[in-house]
């Protein structure tokens, strides 16, 4: 087996981006079973865990920033 012949078998597994949203999600957490990971590890496709783990942190930082505009919008950060 060639060095990246594990890689080309992660990248063509079937699609289910939704299952890696939902893992991606639990993972921010930090409240990942074991048995979970192995079962994710071998489930996921690594390209989506990529794109999943970045669209959350986007929306991690817009959630941050829109709670920030709306404390500063508020009043309650200025008392």
């Amino acid at each position: 087996m060639k060095a990246g012949d594990d890689l080309k078998q992660a990248v063509a597994r079937p699609p289910s981006f939704l299952q890696t949203m939902r893992a991606v999600a639990w993972s921010f957490f930090g409240v990942r079973r074991g048995a979970d990971y192995e079962k994710d590890v071998a489930q996921l496709n690594p390209v989506h865990v990529i794109i999943a783990g970045v669209i959350g942190a986007v929306l991690f930082v817009l959630a941050l920033l829109l709670l920030v505009q709306w404390v500063i919008g508020s009043g309650v950060a200025g008392s």
